[in-house]
Protein backbone atom coordinates (compact mmCIF):
# COMPACT_ATOMS: atom_id res chain seq x y z
CA UNK A 1 0.00 0.00 0.00
CA UNK A 2 1.11 3.82 -0.90
CA UNK A 3 2.02 5.96 1.88
CA UNK A 4 -0.59 7.92 0.01
CA UNK A 5 -3.20 5.47 0.84
CA UNK A 6 -2.31 4.94 4.41
CA UNK A 7 -2.10 8.86 4.88
CA UNK A 8 -5.57 9.22 3.42
CA UNK A 9 -7.11 6.12 5.68
CA UNK A 10 -5.17 7.81 8.90
CA UNK A 11 -6.94 10.67 7.94
CA UNK A 12 -10.46 9.32 7.26
CA UNK A 13 -10.69 7.22 11.09
CA UNK A 14 -9.58 10.49 12.40
CA UNK A 15 -12.40 12.91 10.70
CA UNK A 16 -15.09 9.71 11.00
CA UNK A 17 -14.27 9.88 15.00
CA UNK A 18 -14.26 13.74 15.04
CA UNK A 19 -17.58 13.73 12.77
CA UNK A 20 -19.25 11.61 15.76
CA UNK A 21 -17.75 13.07 18.56
CA UNK A 22 -20.31 12.73 20.77
CA UNK A 23 -20.27 9.00 20.34
CA UNK A 24 -16.44 8.57 20.07
CA UNK A 25 -16.29 10.96 23.50
CA UNK A 26 -19.18 8.19 24.99
CA UNK A 27 -17.29 5.31 24.11
CA UNK A 28 -14.29 6.94 25.80
CA UNK A 29 -16.36 7.36 28.56
CA UNK A 30 -17.34 3.96 29.15
CA UNK A 31 -13.93 2.17 28.06
CA UNK A 32 -12.06 4.52 30.28
CA UNK A 33 -14.35 3.13 33.57
CA UNK A 34 -13.66 -0.55 31.85
CA UNK A 35 -10.32 -0.06 32.10
CA UNK A 36 -9.64 1.13 35.86
CA UNK A 37 -11.72 -1.27 36.57
CA UNK A 38 -9.27 -3.46 35.15
CA UNK A 39 -6.33 -1.85 36.35
CA UNK A 40 -7.69 -1.77 39.93
CA UNK A 41 -8.57 -5.65 39.88
CA UNK A 42 -5.01 -6.07 38.72
CA UNK A 43 -3.75 -3.32 41.20
CA UNK A 44 -5.52 -5.55 44.36
CA UNK A 45 -4.48 -8.40 42.78
CA UNK A 46 -1.10 -7.38 42.60
CA UNK A 47 -1.09 -6.02 46.32
CA UNK A 48 -2.97 -9.56 47.60
CA UNK A 49 -0.19 -11.19 46.08
CA UNK A 50 2.79 -9.29 47.95
CA UNK A 51 0.22 -9.83 51.06
CA UNK A 52 0.31 -13.71 50.60
CA UNK A 53 3.62 -13.68 49.53
CA UNK A 54 4.54 -11.95 52.96
CA UNK A 55 2.54 -14.46 54.92
CA UNK A 56 4.40 -17.41 53.11
CA UNK A 57 7.60 -16.46 53.71
CA UNK A 58 6.48 -16.10 57.65
CA UNK A 59 4.83 -19.54 57.41
CA UNK A 60 8.09 -21.67 58.42
CA UNK A 61 8.20 -24.65 58.61
CA UNK A 62 10.69 -26.10 61.74
CA UNK A 63 12.95 -29.01 61.36
CA UNK A 64 14.02 -30.42 64.53
CA UNK A 65 16.91 -33.24 64.42
CA UNK A 66 18.06 -36.68 66.08
CA UNK A 67 20.82 -34.89 68.05
CA UNK A 68 22.43 -35.96 71.20
CA UNK A 69 19.19 -33.88 73.28
CA UNK A 70 16.78 -36.47 71.28
CA UNK A 71 18.34 -39.11 72.18
CA UNK A 72 18.20 -38.34 76.13
CA UNK A 73 14.83 -36.31 76.08
CA UNK A 74 12.74 -38.43 72.84
CA UNK A 75 10.51 -41.34 74.15
CA UNK A 76 10.73 -42.15 70.72
CA UNK A 77 14.71 -43.96 71.67
CA UNK A 78 14.27 -46.85 73.80
CA UNK A 79 17.30 -47.73 76.13
CA UNK A 80 18.10 -50.71 77.60
CA UNK A 81 17.83 -51.06 81.29
CA UNK A 82 21.30 -52.63 81.54
CA UNK A 83 24.37 -50.58 81.13
CA UNK A 84 26.22 -50.81 77.66
CA UNK A 85 30.07 -50.43 77.01
CA UNK A 86 30.56 -47.20 75.46
CA UNK A 87 28.19 -45.48 76.67
CA UNK A 88 28.18 -42.55 78.62
CA UNK A 89 26.77 -41.12 82.02
CA UNK A 90 23.14 -41.09 80.51
CA UNK A 91 23.15 -44.47 78.88
CA UNK A 92 23.73 -43.35 75.70
CA UNK A 93 26.25 -44.03 72.41
CA UNK A 94 27.17 -42.02 69.16
CA UNK A 95 25.18 -44.67 67.09
CA UNK A 96 21.99 -43.94 68.82
CA UNK A 97 21.29 -40.15 67.40
CA UNK A 98 22.52 -39.26 63.81
CA UNK A 99 23.23 -35.22 64.49
CA UNK A 100 27.15 -35.38 66.43
CA UNK A 101 28.01 -31.74 65.90
CA UNK A 102 26.83 -28.17 64.80
CA UNK A 103 28.88 -29.04 61.58
CA UNK A 104 26.66 -31.82 61.18
CA UNK A 105 23.49 -30.23 61.03
CA UNK A 106 24.32 -27.68 58.97
CA UNK A 107 25.38 -30.41 56.85
CA UNK A 108 22.01 -31.56 56.95
CA UNK A 109 20.85 -27.89 56.79
CA UNK A 110 22.35 -28.16 53.54
CA UNK A 111 20.38 -31.24 52.59
CA UNK A 112 17.42 -29.61 53.18
CA UNK A 113 18.24 -26.32 51.12
CA UNK A 114 19.28 -28.39 48.16
CA UNK A 115 15.45 -29.71 48.03
CA UNK A 116 13.44 -27.59 45.19
CA UNK A 117 11.01 -25.74 46.53
CA UNK A 118 13.09 -24.35 49.32
CA UNK A 119 13.94 -21.28 49.56
CA UNK A 120 15.95 -20.42 52.98
CA UNK A 121 16.83 -23.03 55.61
CA UNK A 122 18.66 -21.24 58.60
CA UNK A 123 20.11 -23.49 61.01
CA UNK A 124 18.89 -22.73 65.03
CA UNK A 125 21.05 -24.15 67.80
CA UNK A 126 19.53 -25.67 70.76
CA UNK A 127 20.65 -22.23 72.80
CA UNK A 128 19.34 -20.02 70.46
CA UNK A 129 15.77 -21.93 70.36
CA UNK A 130 15.73 -21.66 74.04
CA UNK A 131 16.53 -18.26 73.80
CA UNK A 132 13.68 -17.30 71.21
CA UNK A 133 11.22 -19.64 73.59
CA UNK A 134 12.68 -17.09 76.60
CA UNK A 135 11.72 -13.84 74.22
CA UNK A 136 8.66 -14.82 72.91
CA UNK A 137 7.17 -15.38 77.11
CA UNK A 138 7.62 -11.37 77.36
CA UNK A 139 8.51 -11.00 81.20
CA UNK A 140 8.03 -14.28 82.27
CA UNK A 141 11.64 -15.66 81.54
CA UNK A 142 11.71 -17.12 85.09
CA UNK A 143 9.66 -19.71 84.49
CA UNK A 144 13.10 -21.71 82.48
CA UNK A 145 15.01 -20.96 85.41
CA UNK A 146 15.05 -24.49 86.09
CA UNK A 147 17.10 -25.30 82.80
CA UNK A 148 20.41 -24.50 83.98
CA UNK A 149 23.97 -26.89 83.88
CA UNK A 150 22.13 -30.01 86.26
CA UNK A 151 18.94 -30.23 84.05
CA UNK A 152 20.22 -29.18 80.91
CA UNK A 153 18.65 -27.75 77.71
CA UNK A 154 16.07 -30.17 76.36
CA UNK A 155 16.08 -28.64 72.95
CA UNK A 156 17.59 -30.14 69.73
CA UNK A 157 18.78 -28.05 66.87
CA UNK A 158 16.70 -27.22 64.27
CA UNK A 159 16.41 -26.12 60.97
CA UNK A 160 14.18 -22.85 60.17
CA UNK A 161 13.12 -23.45 56.28
CA UNK A 162 11.14 -21.18 53.98
CA UNK A 163 9.24 -22.33 50.78
CA UNK A 164 8.73 -21.37 47.50
CA UNK A 165 5.43 -22.51 46.86
CA UNK A 166 2.68 -23.41 49.13
CA UNK A 167 1.49 -25.06 46.54
CA UNK A 168 4.29 -27.78 46.64
CA UNK A 169 4.03 -27.76 50.91
CA UNK A 170 3.17 -31.60 51.33
CA UNK A 171 5.18 -32.95 49.02
CA UNK A 172 8.43 -31.00 50.04
CA UNK A 173 7.51 -32.04 54.08
CA UNK A 174 7.60 -35.65 52.75
CA UNK A 175 11.20 -35.11 50.75
CA UNK A 176 12.42 -33.48 54.37
CA UNK A 177 11.11 -36.33 56.40
CA UNK A 178 13.25 -38.88 54.22
CA UNK A 179 16.46 -37.34 55.44
CA UNK A 180 18.73 -39.03 57.52
CA UNK A 181 18.95 -37.01 60.79
CA UNK A 182 15.27 -35.91 60.53
CA UNK A 183 13.02 -35.98 63.71
CA UNK A 184 10.40 -33.74 63.95
CA UNK A 185 8.89 -31.45 61.34
CA UNK A 186 6.55 -28.65 62.91
CA UNK A 187 4.29 -26.86 59.95
CA UNK A 188 0.85 -25.27 59.69
CA UNK A 189 -0.41 -27.29 56.64
CA UNK A 190 -3.78 -26.11 56.99
CA UNK A 191 -2.52 -22.45 56.64
CA UNK A 192 -0.56 -23.82 53.84
CA UNK A 193 -3.72 -24.92 52.11
CA UNK A 194 -5.64 -21.64 52.98
CA UNK A 195 -2.99 -19.53 51.27
CA UNK A 196 -2.88 -21.70 47.73
CA UNK A 197 -6.66 -21.63 47.81
CA UNK A 198 -6.23 -17.56 48.19
CA UNK A 199 -3.52 -17.66 45.70
CA UNK A 200 -5.86 -19.67 43.41
CA UNK A 201 -8.95 -17.34 44.12
CA UNK A 202 -7.57 -14.19 42.93
CA UNK A 203 -6.55 -15.60 39.61
CA UNK A 204 -9.42 -16.60 38.74
CA UNK A 205 -11.59 -13.60 39.62
CA UNK A 206 -8.75 -11.15 38.05
CA UNK A 207 -9.45 -13.86 35.06
CA UNK A 208 -12.62 -13.42 34.86
CA UNK A 209 -13.25 -9.69 35.28
CA UNK A 210 -10.86 -8.65 32.54
CA UNK A 211 -12.44 -11.19 30.18
CA UNK A 212 -15.85 -9.93 30.56
CA UNK A 213 -14.31 -6.10 30.43
CA UNK A 214 -12.95 -6.71 27.57
CA UNK A 215 -16.09 -8.66 25.54
CA UNK A 216 -18.37 -5.70 27.10
CA UNK A 217 -15.29 -3.24 25.28
CA UNK A 218 -16.01 -5.09 22.15
CA UNK A 219 -19.42 -4.14 22.16
CA UNK A 220 -19.11 -0.64 22.75
CA UNK A 221 -16.29 0.13 20.50
CA UNK A 222 -19.09 -2.23 17.72
CA UNK A 223 -21.74 0.18 18.53
CA UNK A 224 -19.31 3.70 17.80
CA UNK A 225 -18.32 1.69 14.68
CA UNK A 226 -21.74 1.35 13.68
CA UNK A 227 -23.31 4.62 13.85
CA UNK A 228 -20.10 6.26 12.18
CA UNK A 229 -20.72 3.43 9.13
CA UNK A 230 -24.51 4.63 8.52
CA UNK A 231 -23.40 8.33 8.91
CA UNK A 232 -21.36 7.37 5.90
CA UNK A 233 -23.33 5.07 4.41
CA UNK A 234 -23.42 7.54 0.97
CA UNK A 235 -19.89 7.88 1.15
CA UNK A 236 -19.27 3.87 1.27
CA UNK A 237 -21.85 3.41 -1.42
CA UNK A 238 -19.69 5.66 -3.77
CA UNK A 239 -15.95 4.41 -2.98
CA UNK A 240 -18.21 0.76 -3.78
CA UNK A 241 -19.11 1.62 -7.23
CA UNK A 242 -15.71 3.02 -8.15
CA UNK A 243 -14.38 -0.30 -7.03
CA UNK A 244 -12.76 0.13 -3.29
CA UNK A 245 -11.97 -2.89 -1.92
CA UNK A 246 -13.57 -4.32 1.06
CA UNK A 247 -10.30 -3.67 2.76
CA UNK A 248 -9.86 0.23 1.79
CA UNK A 249 -13.35 0.43 3.07
CA UNK A 250 -12.46 -1.49 6.28
CA UNK A 251 -9.32 0.31 7.22
CA UNK A 252 -10.32 3.92 8.40
CA UNK A 253 -13.24 2.32 10.72
CA UNK A 254 -10.45 -0.16 12.33
CA UNK A 255 -7.85 2.76 12.83
CA UNK A 256 -10.98 4.89 14.37
CA UNK A 257 -11.21 2.27 16.57
CA UNK A 258 -7.77 1.47 17.40
CA UNK A 259 -7.64 5.35 18.06
CA UNK A 260 -10.86 5.65 20.52
CA UNK A 261 -8.84 2.53 22.24
CA UNK A 262 -5.06 4.16 22.54
CA UNK A 263 -6.83 7.62 24.01
CA UNK A 264 -9.26 5.61 26.19
CA UNK A 265 -6.29 4.07 27.55
CA UNK A 266 -4.24 6.92 28.31
CA UNK A 267 -7.10 8.57 30.02
CA UNK A 268 -7.45 5.74 32.29
CA UNK A 269 -4.00 5.39 33.43
CA UNK A 270 -3.97 8.81 34.58
CA UNK A 271 -7.53 8.20 36.31
CA UNK A 272 -6.34 5.06 37.59
CA UNK A 273 -2.89 7.01 39.02
CA UNK A 274 -5.23 9.15 41.17
CA UNK A 275 -7.94 6.13 42.48
CA UNK A 276 -5.02 4.54 43.77
CA UNK A 277 -3.02 7.23 44.97
CA UNK A 278 -5.76 8.13 47.25
CA UNK A 279 -7.01 5.01 48.32
CA UNK A 280 -3.55 4.20 49.03
CA UNK A 281 -2.92 6.96 51.18
CA UNK A 282 -5.95 5.88 53.69
CA UNK A 283 -4.99 2.05 53.99
CA UNK A 284 -1.28 2.27 53.57
CA UNK A 285 -1.12 3.70 57.05
CA UNK A 286 -3.58 0.45 57.90
CA UNK A 287 -1.33 -1.85 56.16
CA UNK A 288 2.01 0.37 57.70
CA UNK A 289 2.94 1.06 54.24
CA UNK A 290 2.92 -2.29 52.47
CA UNK A 291 1.63 -1.84 49.52
CA UNK A 292 2.43 -2.02 45.71
CA UNK A 293 4.15 1.04 44.10
CA UNK A 294 2.22 2.68 41.66
CA UNK A 295 5.37 3.55 39.62
CA UNK A 296 6.37 -0.09 39.58
CA UNK A 297 3.19 -1.02 37.81
CA UNK A 298 2.69 1.92 35.82
CA UNK A 299 4.55 0.70 32.50
CA UNK A 300 2.84 -2.79 32.70
CA UNK A 301 -0.93 -1.29 33.29
CA UNK A 302 -0.42 1.52 30.58
CA UNK A 303 0.84 -1.68 27.99
CA UNK A 304 -1.72 -3.68 29.37
CA UNK A 305 -4.72 -0.85 28.09
CA UNK A 306 -3.15 0.02 25.22
CA UNK A 307 -3.10 -3.54 23.92
CA UNK A 308 -6.90 -4.00 25.57
CA UNK A 309 -7.87 -0.59 23.77
CA UNK A 310 -5.71 -1.63 20.32
CA UNK A 311 -7.39 -4.88 20.41
CA UNK A 312 -11.24 -3.83 21.25
CA UNK A 313 -11.22 -1.15 18.96
CA UNK A 314 -10.04 -3.52 15.90
CA UNK A 315 -11.74 -6.03 16.46
CA UNK A 316 -14.90 -4.57 17.14
CA UNK A 317 -14.47 -2.39 14.39
CA UNK A 318 -13.21 -5.05 12.01
CA UNK A 319 -16.45 -7.21 13.12
CA UNK A 320 -18.98 -4.65 12.95
CA UNK A 321 -17.83 -3.67 9.20
CA UNK A 322 -17.56 -6.59 7.92
CA UNK A 323 -21.41 -7.87 8.95
CA UNK A 324 -22.49 -4.22 7.48
CA UNK A 325 -20.74 -5.10 4.21
CA UNK A 326 -22.01 -8.33 3.92
CA UNK A 327 -25.66 -7.42 4.52
CA UNK A 328 -25.81 -4.12 3.18
CA UNK A 329 -23.59 -4.53 0.52
CA UNK A 330 -26.90 -5.21 -1.89
CA UNK A 331 -27.66 -1.20 -1.56
CA UNK A 332 -24.37 -0.27 -2.86
CA UNK A 333 -25.08 -1.44 -6.57
CA UNK A 334 -28.93 0.40 -6.11
CA UNK A 335 -27.39 3.52 -5.13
Amino acid sequence: MKIGSIKYLVKEAFKGAWANRLMSLASIGILVACMVVIGLAILISENVTMAVGNLEKENVVMVYMKDYNWALYSDKLELPDKPREGADKNGILEDDYVIHSDDEAKELCDKISALDNIDKVEFVSSEEGLESIKDDMDGQEDYFDFLNDEYGNPLSSAAKVTMKEMALFDKTIKQIEKIDGVDTIQSHGDLAEKIDALKQGIYMAGFWIIAILVVISLVIVSNTIRVTMYNRKLEISIMKAVGATDAFVRIPFVIEGMIIGIISAIISIGVLFFCYEVATEKIGVMLNGSVVSFADVALYLLLVFVAIGIFAGAIGSAIMISKYLKREGSEFAAI
